[in-house]
């Protein structure tokens, strides 16, 4: 399941995503939001998790295709959870990211949202 945030500043766009996520979530719910902000001049992404039950195939697919399709407009993206892996995940790999990756803890959602508004 993935939910738009609202009351984000402008120019940022904000996700809750948890349980088990698809294919028709990145479609229906994640895509039209990147593409208008892609058109906006960036895009400046928080995406909150705070549980997570693995991915369908043709979920992992459509993040892969969204993050190639959209290379040069990532600007910032802030992972806010608690999930240790994630976080560690996102240390290791982070680089290989389109834009600038931070990790905020659940407690420090609105500073990732301002770091995200940021810069």
């Amino acid at each position: 399941m993935i939910e738009r945030l609202d009351g984000l500043p402008a120019g940022v766009i904000g996700f809750e995503a948890g349980g088990t996520l698809s294919a028709e979530d990145y479609r229906d719910v994640l895509l039209p939001s990147l593409e208008e902000a892609a058109k906006q001049g960036g895009v400046r992404f928080v995406i909150v998790i705070r549980e997570f039950h693995g991915m369908t195939g043709g979920a992992l697919w459509e993040d892969l295709k969204i993050g190639v399709e959209h290379l040069r407009a990532w600007k910032r993206i802030a992972l806010v959870t608690d999930i240790g892996w994630m976080v560690h995940a996102t240390a290791l790999f982070g680089w290989m990211t389109p834009g600038t990756t931070k990790t905020f803890p659940l407690a420090e959602q609105a500073e990732a949202i301002a770091w995200a508004a940021g810069g």
